[in-house]
């Protein structure tokens, strides 16, 4: 993945962090020359590439004006290190820090990871076949499930979250930060809250989420891809139930029957030939699992009403004037498109063809 620039007002105190790096044993001269990238991808925390002394890390912090929910650092920053003992797809965790004096805010420092991350544009400029796609896929949901049978308490885990009531706390607490952070009327909205508080399971397994699993958030070791080298972006890691987790990953995958705006509004690899069905996803994670995927269509419901939330904060702080990233400026739009799929998935009682 390429770095640009870092945007203006994103700029980091490089004095400040190359003192952090010395106390750290990072490098060896706080005198060394400092080079910082920032990464475009993404629309959350922020994340940079630092080159000095021949090395190469990765800084991750909150993005500015972010909601008091989420974008914990130490969080992300203690779910990498633990599992970096008992789970060999994860970037090495080296410093973490609180003091906002150094940056403006928490970060953390973990290693870059060399690799493919297969993002919609890098996968139509590659011409990636349909052959290649049932590898990717399958690698992809192997990796998904040997996640979510991780030993949480083997990795010191155990408090990351409360799973009991896990899928109860959700529905609500997405409710109420989209309502917070509700800038347009969206009818579905109020509609999808309303079946998802009546129709939630009470019962489910409890394990390790990810809640972000997606081919961009993975690092592919190569263009075999047949193995992947990390897994990125844990800053919504949590104990739960891990349909909800798959839920949101189907959020994401759009695919090609999926009418032409679905597929801009939420865009990703999985339209493109040899991606399995959204319902074929669900069928072989089970198969993989051992899990029933019984209400299937609420964890579909949820991750798309998810995704609507994620969006719609972030163009809260767009409009308001938080942040200046013009691929921001009709996430609004994005997330009423996720609220309106999932009413129809609904009404419709399925997750494919929805048309």
């Amino acid at each position: 993945m390429n770095t640009k620039p870092v945007r203006e007002g994103e700029e980091l105190n490089e004095g400040n962090l190359k003192k952090f790096l010395l106390e750290n044993n990072l490098i060896k001269d706080v005198g060394s020359e400092l080079s910082v990238g920032q990464f475009s991808n993404g629309f959350s925390n922020l994340t940079y590439l630092l080159n000095i002394e021949d090395k190469e890390y990765v800084l991750r912090r909150p993005p500015f004006a972010a909601p008091k929910r989420g974008h914990d650092m130490g969080r992300e920053y203690k779910v990498i290190h633990n599992l970096n003992s008992v789970f060999d797809k994860t970037p090495k965790a080296f410093a973490y820090t609180e003091d906002k004096d150094i940056i403006g805010a928490p970060f953390y420092i973990m290693s870059k990871v060399e690799g493919e991350i297969l993002t919609a544009k890098e996968a139509h400029k590659r011409q990636v076949t349909p052959e290649e796609f049932k590898t990717i896929s399958n690698t992809w949901l192997d990796t998904f499930v040997a996640f979510h049978n991780i030993d949480y308490k083997a990795a010191g885990l155990e408090d990351l979250g409360r799973p009991e009531g896990y899928v109860e706390r959700q529905v609500t607490n997405w409710g109420k930060q989209y309502l917070a952070a509700a800038t347009d009327d969206v009818p579905a909205a109020e509609k999808v809250m309303a079946w998802m508080q009546e129709h939630q399971p009470k019962q489910y397994d409890h394990t390790l989420i990810h809640n972000d699993f997606k081919y961009d958030n993975v690092v592919f070791k190569d263009a075999t891809w047949k193995e992947i080298a990390a897994i990125l972006d844990w800053e919504m890691c949590t104990l739960g139930d891990p349909l909800m987790d798959l839920g949101t990953s189907l959020g994401y995958w759009t695919v090609a029957a999926d009418p032409d705006f679905m597929k801009q509004g939420l865009p990703s690899p999985t339209v493109m030939p040899g991606n399995p069905s959204r319902t074929d996803v669900v069928q072989q994670y089970a198969l993989k699992s051992g899990r029933n995927i019984d209400n299937l269509v609420f964890y579909y419901a949820y991750g798309l009403f998810k995704i609507a939330v994620i969006a719609q904060q972030i163009y809260y702080r767009y409009k308001h004037g938080h942040t200046s990233d013009p691929k921001f400026a009709y996430l609004n739009k994005a997330a009423e498109l996720c609220c309106n799929t999932a009413w129809m998935a609904i009404q419709k009682n399925k997750i494919d063809n929805l048309m």
